[in-house]
């Protein structure tokens, strides 16, 4: 097991894992701007390294019903991420891109599929961001979407990273077109591989 623990983390690595965060937001909403065909505005994003038990408090409690997408990635590192979002703003931007209503309360499995592809093409964006910087092969999995309570979706990613640390890497972001939405980006690489990330951008672990 690695001896590198997430709660020593110094501001040297948490400013590197911010830029990550800044250029993958960057990026992820340019793709979203291409694949609804409008133009999409983004406040500068909120990078936080935080307890895990906070992170369903922010996004408006453990009860709030949100859409996520998680994927595992793989290639030179290894882990999971993920991507949420409040199920009012999941249903925004379907409507967009099908140009149709969409039912908050009743996706249909079309609906599903368009969530997923964007849900696909934000995350892709965070890690083609990280892939170019670090000069690392990272492939995602297929994604998976949930629609839950965000405690419920977030008990997945806890289970996983329980046993290494409690702290994830939270990346929130304001994307807006005529609608406001905060997409939150959570990127668990295990303890390794966060190692290697960084030893990639010539910072000693």
């Amino acid at each position: 097991m690695s001896d590198m623990n997430l709660e020593r983390m110094t501001h040297e690595y948490y400013d590197v894992l911010k830029e990550l965060g800044n250029i993958g937001a960057g990026n992820a909403t340019t793709a979203l701007a291409q694949l609804l065909n409008c133009k999409v505005d983004m406040k500068v994003p909120q990078v936080r390294l935080m307890n895990f038990q906070e992170v369903g408090a922010m996004m408006g409690g453990e009860e709030q019903v949100m859409a996520g997408i998680f994927l595992s990635v793989e290639g030179d590192i290894s882990g999971s991420m993920m991507f949420l979002l409040e199920k009012k703003a999941a249903a925004h931007l379907v409507s967009k891109l099908m140009g149709m209503e969409v039912d908050a309360d009743n996706f249909s499995e079309m609906e599903v599929s368009a969530l997923k592809e964007i849900g696909n093409i934000i995350s892709g964006s965070y890690l083609n961001s990280l892939s170019a910087l670090t000069n690392l092969k990272i492939l995602p999995t297929v994604p998976e979407l949930c629609v839950d309570m965000a405690g419920a979706i977030l008990s997945v990613p806890a289970i996983q990273f329980g046993i290494i640390g409690d702290n994830i890497l939270l990346i929130q972001t304001q994307f807006s077109d005529d609608y406001d939405l905060d997409g939150y980006f959570i990127l668990l690489p295990d303890l390794e591989s966060y190692e290697i990330i960084l030893t990639s951008l010539g910072l000693s672990v």
